[in-house]
């Protein structure tokens, strides 16, 4: 039980560390025609970002079926794909662009530099130049804030309808929050 669960665990660190680098050389590299919806406003329930999502879970069902079938311990390393997975949508999809039928936008803690750092990443237009990879580890604002004006030398172009409808996939505010946090 406790191997078990030191598995889960693992699997859920590694899987923050597998989405870094998967954020930006994949989703930010030749991914990027699947992560560019994610980068715009949405028009619907989904964008073909979730495409990512999708593929992950099969992945997890995958290998929670193996493991089942007697190939030990996949089954744990499944369920930490899918304990990452509920995380993910709960700290990312939910928190930050605000995904969830009530919004919240945290005032302190760990809560807060997660949401800025990834405001942060959307503070740019296009695939170049994002900072802050990472889905739940957040870097500091003000190391952010330093990595985004040294990329882009002070001032952020940004796209006139992200300034109206208020940032991609987040809700009202995101566009002000993720620039005034930066300039």
């Amino acid at each position: 039980m406790l191997l078990n669960t030191l598995i889960v665990v693992l699997t859920v660190v590694f899987m923050e560390l597998f989405s870094i680098v998967a954020h930006k050389y994949v989703m930010h590299g030749f991914g990027w025609g699947w992560h560019k919806s994610h980068h715009e406003p949405r028009t619907g329930w989904f964008e073909k970002n979730d495409l990512y999502a999708v593929v992950f879970a099969g992945v997890a069902i995958a290998l929670i079926y193996a493991g089942t079938r007697g190939y030990h311990p996949l089954e744990w390393i499944g369920a930490g794909m899918t304990a990452y997975g509920l995380l993910y949508f709960v700290a990312h999809d939910g928190l930050v662009h605000g995904r969830w039928p009530f919004r919240y936008v945290p005032k302190r803690g760990y809560l807060k530099r997660l949401y800025q750092a990834h405001r942060m990443h959307h503070a740019v237009d296009g695939k170049e130049g994002a900072v802050s990879f990472g889905f739940l580890y957040a870097p500091s604002a003000d190391s952010l804030k330093q990595q985004l004006h040294a990329l882009h030398g002070g001032r952020l172009q940004r796209h006139p309808q992200r300034r109206q409808q208020g940032g991609s996939t987040a809700g009202q505010g995101a566009a002000n929050s993720s620039s005034e946090s930066v300039n």
